[in-house]
């Protein structure tokens, strides 16, 4: 067994860092031996993937909904492996999941989003991983927590597991959007920004809960420099067990890839000199900024005092009105989106109310001490 993990292993590395898109693509759970063997087969004539996927174990929110068929699922996506020749990977929740995946020698897990968000289950898979060299990939937790996150990273990674892919795919939230989960791509890529060597890939069906906007999402992703996608694939999606609305068939998985454009990750010096250019005057402006909000941020103070001494409340509804309508106004001059203008300003709002209560919150104690 040690011998088939290293290559898969091998076949894993060299292929996730060298080619883009890297795909998994499968059904969302496996029904049968049929099916799964009709999918992987239509699936490698259509589009080059690099594993098969299926989930064996499903955790429901409800317990009366299918739950997977179990480990009989195992020995269907081992036949998978070992007629098409191509690596598999199934979803483990626990140390006994880890178990028998590898007993029917799976190549690669994941982690998903329910179970990244228990640092007590993630604990239990890491022990059981111990001493083994096996691609593990670990989903964001479902609720927009980039420590969690991080930590199922972290645990995984100090059980001796070094290969170690993270998949976006999208955050429980009260907003009303298009999506089934919330992108918030900032979360990704502020994982990305602390850990630059840390590879990626998204999850758009996950995201999308509907297939219009798979290609959007997947397209956005790679364009953000994320290694690839998984993807949920069923040779006859109306008659999935689980999450039939979000998969695709091997065709519309074909046609997706064909309409993604792989942009360039290196530039030519030519560009880079123009472009250093450009972010030069950038981080002048920034600086600007920085002084500018130093200085309103004085001022703030000042009047957060001044309040103080009247005995003025520290909120003036009518007069952050103002101020808002106004820049929100002058940004439309500007051809600025008043959505990023409103949100700044919200943001300065808040922290000049911080201020002028922390004023007030000194003055208290300075009294009672």
């Amino acid at each position: 067994m040690k011998i088939i993990l290293l290559f898969c292993s091998m076949v894993f590395e060299k292929v996730l860092k060298n080619i883009r898109p890297f795909i998994i693509a499968g059904p969302c759970s496996a029904e049968s031996e049929e099916q799964l063997i009709s999918t992987a087969k239509e699936l490698l004539q259509r589009v080059n993937i690099h594993a098969f996927r299926a989930g064996i174990w499903k955790p429901r929110t409800r317990p009366n909904s299918f739950e997977g068929v179990g480990e009989i699922g195992l020995n269907w996506l081992k036949q998978v492996k070992e007629v098409f020749h191509i690596p598999v990977i199934t979803e483990v929740a626990n140390s006994k999941h880890v178990e028998l995946a590898l007993k029917y020698n799976m190549d690669w897990f994941w982690i998903g989003a329910r179970t990244t968000v228990n640092p007590f289950s993630v604990q239990e898979i890491a022990d059981s991983l111990k001493g083994l060299d096996i691609p593990i990939f670990i989903k964001n937790p479902i609720n927009p927590d980039l420590d969690l996150w991080i930590g199922a990273i972290e645990r995984i990674y100090n059980a001796g597991i070094k290969k170690i892919v993270a998949i976006h795919r999208g955050f429980s939230s009260s907003n009303k959007h298009d999506y089934r989960n919330d992108p918030m791509w900032s979360i990704p890529i502020e994982l990305k920004r602390l850990y630059p060597d840390l590879e990626m890939i998204c999850d758009p069906s996950h995201i999308a809960g509907k297939p219009n906007l798979l290609l959007s999402i997947a397209q956005k992703a790679l364009d953000l420099e994320m290694n690839g996608i998984m993807i949920e694939v069923h040779y006859n999606p109306q008659q999935a067990l689980s999450d039939a609305k979000q998969q695709i068939t091997p065709p519309e998985l074909q046609s997706l890839v064909q309409q993604l454009i792989i942009r360039k990750l290196i530039i030519d010096d030519e560009l880079e000199q123009q472009l250093q250019a450009k972010r030069k005057r950038i981080d002048e402006l920034d600086s600007i900024l920085l002084e500018i909000l130093s200085e309103r941020m004085k001022i703030i103070h000042e009047i957060g005092w001044m309040k103080k001494d009247k005995d003025m409340t520290v909120l003036q509804l009518h007069r952050w009105g103002e101020v808002l309508k106004d820049r929100l106004s002058e940004a439309e001059k500007l051809h600025l989106n008043p959505e990023l203008v409103k949100k700044i300003y919200e943001f300065i709002h808040s922290e000049s109310i911080q201020i002028q209560i922390q004023i007030l919150n000194e003055l208290e104690t300075l009294k009672n001490s």
